[in-house]
This record gives C-alpha cells, structure tokens and sequence, in this order.
C-alpha cells in the first residue's frame, strides 16, 4: 500500500506515464464509490501483479492517475495500450503540424510553426448582427475596433467554464473570416498538446477537417470506425470505447462542409459503435447524443455559423486577426535584419490600404513573401504599395520560384514560359467562373472544364502552394482551393482584363460584348472599366469590391509592365485612366453607403497612387 502512495507522490499530475514510476502494472480495477468524470472522492479497489487485495481514498494528486488507470482497465483496454497509443498519436501530429509551408517550402523549405507562431486577437462572445457583406468590408471595420473593451480569450482558455458556471464546457464555436487564423490556432493548439506543453488533462485530440469528411459523404460508419480510419493507432492499440473519456474532436472548416447537415430532422443515434453516414454521426455528436463526455470545437467563417443549432453550442469566439503590435510581431519573427523590419513595418504603415489588409495573418504572409524577394532583388528599390501591385508581386515570385526550382532557369531567365502563361490563364478562368458561382473549393472536374490539366495542376500546386493548394482526400482524390479568397479575386480581375484586351469581349457583361466592337479603341476600355464600376455598385454585399479594385489597378502601365511577358499586349492609358477617375468621383458625389464610398477611395488608390484620398 505505501508503494504505490509513495510512486503516485512522485508523479506530476499533468505527465501521463502508464505506470507511473513506482505503481506496479494493474491488471484488474472496479470503481467502488464515486463518478469517473465527475470526483471529489473515490475510493478504488486494485488487484495487482505480486499484491494483495487493496482498498483505499484517492487524494486531489494522484487521482487522475488511478482513475485513467480503472478505466483502461474497466474499459477492457491494458494502460500500456493506452500509453502507446497515446504516444504513437502524439507522435503523428507533431509530424503533422510542426511545419508550415510557407513560400517554396516544398522545394524544401519548411517553416516551424513555434517559430513564426503569433498569438491572434481572439474574444469570447459574438457580433449579434448578422453581416452578409464582403469580409474585406467587414476586415475594414473591424481593424478600426481592436484594442477594445472587448473579452479577450486565449486558446488555452477556450474550454475553461467562466467563475459562476457550474456546468462543463463541451462545445466551442470559433467564427472569422477566410485567413483570419482560424485553422493555424487549432494546429497550434494540438500542437501544444501533443508537444506536452499544455491541454494535457485531455487524453486523446483528434483534429478533422470538413474537407476531409466531405469525401466521405457517401460512406457509412460508427463514430469508433471513422476515428479509427483516420487516426490508426486507436484501432492498433484496441481503443474502441471513448465514452468514458473526455476526449477533444476539432472540425476545422464549417464552411467548407458539403454534408446534408438538416439538425431539425436527423436520425437518433447514440451508440458509437452503430454504423451511419458520416452527417448523422457529426449531427449527433454535435447534440450531445453521442460521446456526451467528449469535447468539440468547430470553426467556421461567419456565414457558416448558422447551421450549428445555438442550444448546441456552449460558447462561441471570435477570431479576429492581428491587432497592430502582433502585425509587427509578425513580421519580427519573419525577418531577421532589424533594418529591414523597420523597414518594412514603416511601409505597411504608410499605405492604408496594406496596413488594413494586413490585419488577415495570410496577407501579412504574402507581404513577407514579396517583400522578401523585393528587397533581396532591388536593394533600396521602391516598396509595392497598392493591392494590385502586391498580388502581381506576389504572382511573379511564385513564377520566378517555378523557374528555377523546377525547370533548372536562372534567376534571370524570362520567368513566364508559354507553358506557365497557359496555365495562370487557366487558373484566372477557373478563379473568375467560381467566384460568380460562390465556390471556394474545387475539384478535378472544375479543373478539367477550364482545361487543366490534373497531373501539370498537380505540379502546380507544389509551386503555386500559396496560389493554388492542394488537399488530398481520404482516397487520393485532390481538392483544390485558393489559399485565399482575394488571391482568387486577383486571378479573377486579370482572366477578365486578359480577355478584353485581348478579344474586346466584357465578361461582365456579355450582352454589351457586340456593341464594344464598334467602339474605338479608347471608347471600348472606357465603358469597360465603367460598367466594371457599375457592377460593383450594383452588388448588394460589396462582393465584388476587391475585384474591382484589382480590375483597375491592372489597367496602370506601371502594373501591366510588372507582367511583361504574361500579357502579350497592353491596354489602356493615362487618358483612359483620367476618365474612369473622374467617373468615379462622379459617383462619389452621388447619395452611395458608407462602405460603397470606402471602396471607390480605394479604387482611386489603385489607380492613382494617391493614399491620401483615403483620408480625406
């Protein structure tokens, strides 16, 4: 009896060994009083190799340990299982999520994850307000906001019940926009755990992706089945009981979810051993019917959030990017020069439209990326400073990295192939004809329809990782995505610029296309950019605002130059640029929302260099 008080004395109670140093294996254990889950006292009865039969009171130390102990073993599941299992997972994640791959990271490059981390602005609550507008809109605002009066949350604290609630914390809702973090906090977050730097009072973490169980929607499973398809060293140890334990199900992506999720008519089901499709086992885990015990955080972008029932939900958050000090944090960890962050930083600072923008940590990334190579290429050189001239920066650099990583060019060799050409205008096909659909997410048919081809998009996608990324289903089958929304709008405005320069047909408008051909050709690009103009105006939510911003940021000589060799021929010019400024100033002067003026200031930006209009 004193051996096994004196080795649980030994153990710290947040390191979970099986056994602890000192406790001899348990081979038999029953509860005799008191709850697994919910204990102030339990009193065990242990039957162990070369012991008698021994009864005693767990104290506040060295509970946890006996009680996982009595479990495993009620259970029907040996520790040492337990304990393997437990390592061979956290073992995998780390492999998973050490790295982030960032820039050519995979030409070899990988970045550590707890090297360029950044804590994120996070609150608890939510906007009551439902916002149905574009999210650079609502970004704009928001940066305006930060620094506030606002209940600010840690990730560590998600799950933490607040002073005067009695009940646990099962669910958590994380809102924010696309890029705003969301899916590097969970990655984080597990990594920490499986690191054993924190969270270690839950068992087992198991992260999923709607991207993922979209290509199960067919399939059928239990709950125990489709854990164990996804994370194999539970079904190699034996675990198939997770009722007892208050494990952690992360589902990252609630907007991306392609399952029938219909709570107000779903199947009961509550039996983790029961086989169905993959919507009734998420529906009934979110409701609590199945693993009341376990713990679920989803995230999602706004929009999305309301397919989850409120009464399913115990708290939700709100991710909501970088305030200023963790935008410089940012890019300190990023950069290592002190003269170039301090440059860099003080650039961001003097173009409104970047310092806004990088309030989304994925722009903040493909500010570095180009500022990178801008700095190492053109010492002392001008510092892009409006969207457009970012993303064209941003879409060189990926060009340049094919060049030579993948083709075996120089760093002064022509970085725009024919081959290369061919394929970014595919992309900005697939970009533009998605984005008027609504669709984020693509698969091999969308991609065969704007005539890519699968395996070149493949390759691709291992150098256009931030341009176009690749995620590989269950079963092989590659799904594809913009890394971000604004990268796809950018490809969007440059497929319709291409294509009205260079076959006078107005995509916007194609009912207009016939009379454009009448036209002179100053006339033509001055109703082009016009009823651009006016389409964005039109739009209820603004989702078109950043295309339209890119769309005339192209029209610039200085931005069609940065593309040379992508555009086999020029349009536009600085009369054509003089009037689509006066027409939109034009229409400043006319009775338009608060958030349409903003934008057309912004446009004016794009076409005219001049951040200060957007102060004024």
């Amino acid at each position: 009896s004193c051996s096994i008080q004196s080795g649980m004395d030994a153990v710290s109670p947040n390191k979970t060994r099986f056994p602890p140093e000192g406790l001899p294996i348990i081979y038999e254990a029953h509860i005799v009083s008191g709850t697994p889950l919910n204990m102030s006292l339990l009193e065990i009865f242990i039957l162990s190799e070369g012991t008698d039969k021994i009864t005693f009171t767990v104290c506040a130390i060295n509970k946890s340990f006996i009680v996982v102990f009595c479990l495993l073993v009620h259970l029907g599941t040996s520790p040492r299982n337990f304990q393997w299992c437990q390592h061979e997972l956290k073992s995998a994640l780390k492999k998973k999520f050490q790295c982030v791959f960032e820039g050519n990271a995979k030409a070899g490059n990988p970045t550590l994850l707890n090297q360029i981390y950044t804590e994120l602005y996070m609150t608890e609550g939510e906007t009551v307000v439902v916002n149905n507008e574009h999210e650079v809109r609502q970004i704009e605002t928001a940066s305006k906001k930060l620094d506030g009066q606002e209940a600010i949350i840690t990730k560590e604290d998600i799950f933490k019940a607040p002073p005067g609630r009695d009940e646990p914390i099962r669910t958590v809702l994380t809102k924010g926009w696309a890029g705003i973090g969301k899916t590097v906090l969970t990655q984080k977050y597990t990594l920490d755990w499986a690191e054993d730097k924190a969270n270690q009072d839950i068992p087992f973490i198991f992260p999923f992706t709607f991207r993922e169980l979209n290509e199960l929607k067919e399939e059928k499973f239990s709950l125990v089945e489709l854990v164990h398809h996804f994370f194999t060293e539970t079904k190699e140890a034996g675990i198939c009981r997770f009722e007892d334990f208050q494990v952690l199900f992360i589902f990252d992506g609630l907007d991306e979810c392609r399952l029938p999720l219909d709570f107000h008519k779903t199947i009961i089901l509550t039996d983790p051993r029961k086989s169905s499709s993959v919507d009734v086992l998420l529906m009934n885990l979110i409701r609590g019917k199945l693993l009341p015990t376990a713990r679920l955080w989803i995230t999602t972008r706004p929009a999305a959030a309301n397919q989850i029932p409120p009464d399913c939900v115990d708290v939700v958050t709100e991710v909501k990017g970088f305030t200023n000090p963790q935008k410089e944090e940012y890019f300190r960890k990023r950069f290592r020069d002190k003269k170039q962050i301090s440059r860099i930083i003080s650039h961001i600072k003097t173009s409104r439209s970047l310092h806004i923008m990088c309030h989304i940590p994925v722009f903040c990334w493909i500010t570095a990326t180009v500022l990178e190579d801008v700095l190492k290429t053109r010492e002392g050189g001008q510092l892009p400073k409006t969207l457009t001239d970012m993303y064209i920066h941003f879409l060189v650099v990926q060009a340049k990295v094919k060049k030579v990583k993948y083709d075996g060019g120089a760093e002064t060799d022509p970085h725009w192939s024919p081959e290369s050409r061919k394929m970014m205008e595919s992309l900005g096909k697939l970009a533009f004809d998605q984005l008027q659909n609504g669709k984020l997410i693509f698969y091999e048919s969308d991609l065969t329809e704007c005539g890519i081809d699968i395996r070149a998009a493949s390759v691709y996608s291992g150098v256009f990782t931030q341009i176009f990324k690749e995620e590989r289903g269950l079963y092989q089958d590659k799904v594809f995505c913009f890394i971000h929304l604004s990268v796809q709008e950018f490809l969007a405005a440059l497929h319709v610029h291409l294509t009205f320069i260079n076959s006078e047909v107005n995509l916007l408008n194609l009912e207009t296309t016939h009379l454009f051909k009448t036209l002179r050709t100053k006339y033509k690009l001055h109703f082009f950019y016009q009823s651009a103009v006016n389409k964005a105006l039109q739009s209820p939510n603004g989702h078109l605002d950043l295309f339209l911003r890119f769309l005339l940021g192209l029209s610039l000589q200085t931005n069609q130059t940065l593309l040379q060799g992508l555009l086999t021929q020029t349009g536009s010019s600085s009369q054509t640029n003089e009037e689509t400024v006066q027409y939109i100033k034009e229409k400043l002067s006319e009775n338009l929302s608060a958030e349409k003026s903003i934008n057309l200031f912004h446009c004016l930006s794009e076409l005219t260099d001049c951040a200060h209009s957007l102060s004024k």
